[in-house]
């Protein structure tokens, strides 16, 4: 059985990787991730991902993070293995790695969850996700997850085990990410034994890429403790992730924090959050310079509409009108639903900065070779 990589190996692992830079990916023409995954429609959503895939690499990214949907692989099981190495194979002839996801506790209570279903994905326009009851909204209840459901975990179980065999030496998945935002929702306590089980499967099957799992709501102030399933989840990873939606401040605070307590490489797997101040212009730069591998939230503004704020936004400034909140800005996503940029100056930023990066990586990798290593 594999175990947590040493400082040493994660390091060697990252330097011989260009910086990763990218972003959550899923094509603007898919209403949820059911759409992404089933096999209706998905020759042509994947027509769609092939040309913002291409857009992507235009603006200098080479890697996306993608998160599954189980409920794909457990109906329609032999397709959903085909469709997953598709786009896999779609993303790498454009140079693109991809960041794979499986958990994901971003949910909602019971009460406002509607069975899932294959085939047409209803969708709300004006609203994050595409819900107006979404996961994005603040609850008083505990999210839902189909993990619940004790013969559906073990099903979760194979699952997990046979996404990561199947692909376990694929040079096309840059990183498996064990588990997104392991507690929100209320659900530390229903999570953990799911998330030690995950990377209890994946630790055995010790593929050749390294495993994280984000700490996603990290005090700044470092004498504040991180939550037990965050510290878990970080201490289990072989490079250290984290969330950011704040501005840049909070961002350095984060990174020296991790940086300080785990000595391993970093990658900020979600982070531009206009809205809330967390911008291109500040943090790509930071990332560079720090060599932070980052993936935004959102590529071409579509039927998921990231672009709106979430819920819980317009629920803090209903309560709170000077709530430090600029509505005027999109929240998520940086291209129109024609291809034009959002903002040109935010791409002119990602292509200059992920050239200076190819640069460094084709020097470092001359220097390796000119001294034989």
């Amino acid at each position: 059985m594999g175990k947590v990589w040493s400082k040493e190996r994660a390091w060697e692992w990252y330097n011989n990787h260009n910086w990763l830079r990218g972003c959550n990916f899923m094509s603007s023409d898919c209403a949820n991730r059911i759409d992404q995954w089933q096999e209706e429609g998905f020759e042509e959503r994947l027509k769609t991902a092939d040309e913002e895939l291409a857009l992507a690499a235009e603006t200098g990214f080479n890697s996306i993070r993608i998160i599954l949907e189980f409920f794909v692989w457990d109906q329609q099981h032999d397709g959903f293995m085909e469709r997953f190495d598709r786009y896999l194979e779609t993303a790498w002839k454009h140079g693109i790695s991809c960041m794979v996801v499986l958990g994901n506790d971003c949910m909602q209570p019971k009460e406002y969850t509607k069975p899932m279903t294959l085939g047409p994905q209803h969708y709300d326009w004006g609203y994050h996700g595409g819900r107006k009851k979404s996961q994005h909204s603040q609850f008083a209840g505990m999210g839902y997850h189909l993990l619940d459901e004790p013969e559906l975990a073990q099903r979760h179980y194979e699952w997990v085990r046979e996404i990561i065999e199947t692909h376990k030496n694929d040079e096309r998945i840059c990183m498996w990410d064990i588990y997104n935002e392991v507690g929100n929702a209320k659900r530390e306590e229903a999570t953990m034994p799911h998330l030690k089980k995950f990377f209890e499967i994946a630790r055995e099957i010790d593929p050749i890429q390294p495993l994280t799992c984000c700490a996603w709501r990290l005090p700044n102030d470092r004498n504040l403790p991180m939550t037990a399933i965050e510290r878990f989840a970080c201490d289990n990873s072989d490079i250290i992730s984290y969330h950011n939606y704040s501005p840049y401040q909070s961002n350095i605070m984060q990174i020296k924090r991790l940086q300080d307590e785990y000595g391993r490489p970093i990658v900020n797997t979600e982070w531009l959050g206009r809205c809330l101040h967390n911008t291109v212009q500040e943090m790509f730069p930071l990332f560079y310079l720090e060599k932070i591998g980052c993936y935004n939230w959102g590529f071409v503004a579509g039927k998921y509409q990231t672009y709106e704020p979430w819920e819980g936004l317009w629920q803090r400034y209903e309560k709170d009108h000077n709530a430090d909140i600029d509505f005027t800005k999109w929240f998520h996503d940086i291209y129109r639903p024609s291809h034009h940029p959002y903002d040109p100056k935010e791409i002119e930023i990602f292509q200059h900065f992920s050239r200076l990066a190819d640069e460094d990586f084709a020097r470092e990798q001359a220097a390796k070779k000119k001294d034989g290593q």
